[in-house]
């Protein structure tokens, strides 16, 4: 780990300019599943898919079923090591834009500031009539209320605030509407098999443009809304780091790749940068 913390550092001191793109191995030591292991593999069953949200009451009932109980733990997590090292990286001054994959918000919640998040923030819901936003916590109070005496027993806890359970009766269990319009609401995130706004991918990808180089830390890049960035990044020819436990999409565009868990790297790295 010593020679990956003097890699690491010497990767900051170099540069002047940084985006730092996140992903699920950030805020793993928060209690928040990742998704893949080692070798890019899913570890869970693949999420839903936008497509099948939109078109089936059942399967929106299935949804806010798991959410409603994973919501409990995913919205009681801490920022960690990694968030606050980020934030500390971000104190001195290299840090551009910090572009996250994550929905849980700990970034901001550590003290983060320049940061987008691609795929949405999950501490919100919005309407896919009327587009009007509500807070998730709110629309928790109303799932509890309209379904007072739900429960099953949690398996175990999933990325994005999703949670395996053991039995599910589609047919007892109330989704609340839009109260502006009636709508059907999601979360306010990017689901699977749905597309990033074109303004925020735009956004972020100005804040790669700009910056001398790009750090990616906890993500395995599989998916090509992050893997984008990478491989702007080496097409403009700017270094790449990339700490990340297991293999990443990006790892032969790699200036520097230290496959370990980030936190502890990130935090050595920033002690001695600033020694």
């Amino acid at each position: 780990m010593r020679l990956a913390v003097t890699q690491l550092s010497n990767f900051f001191a170099r540069t002047q300019s940084l985006v730092v793109l996140s992903g699920a191995g950030v805020s793993t030591g928060s209690g928040i599943p990742d998704y893949r292991d080692r070798n890019g593999n899913w570890k869970h069953a693949q999420p839903i898919q936008y497509g099948d949200f939109l078109r089936s009451s059942g399967s929106r009932k299935r949804y806010w079923q798991r959410s409603y109980l994973g919501w409990r733990r995913f919205s009681a997590a801490q920022p960690n090591t990694a968030h606050h090292a980020l934030v500390a990286l971000e104190a001195t001054g290299k840090v551009d834009t910090l572009i996250t994959q994550n929905v849980d918000g700990l970034h901001r919640r550590a003290g983060s500031r320049s940061v987008i998040d691609l795929h949405g923030d999950l501490s919100q819901i919005r309407c896919v009539s009327c587009n009007k936003p509500q807070s998730r916590a709110d629309y928790q109070q109303r799932l509890a209320g309209a379904n007072p005496t739900w429960e099953t027993e949690v398996f175990r806890y999933r990325p994005d605030g999703d949670a395996e359970v053991a039995e599910l009766n589609q047919n007892d269990f109330i989704v609340p509407a839009c109260t502006h319009c009636d709508g059907v609401v999601k979360p306010d995130v990017v689901m699977f098999g749905e597309s990033v706004p074109k303004t925020r991918v735009a956004k972020a990808m100005a804040a790669v443009h700009r910056a001398e180089a790009l750090l990616v830390v906890g993500s395995s890049l599989t998916v090509f809304s992050g893997f984008r960035f990478a491989r702007a990044a080496k097409a403009q020819q700017k270094p790449i780091a990339i700490v990340n436990l297991g293999r990443t999409r990006a790892d032969e565009l790699a200036t520097l790749k230290i496959d370990a868990d980030c936190s502890p790297v990130l935090a050595s790295a920033l002690e001695v940068l600033a020694a």
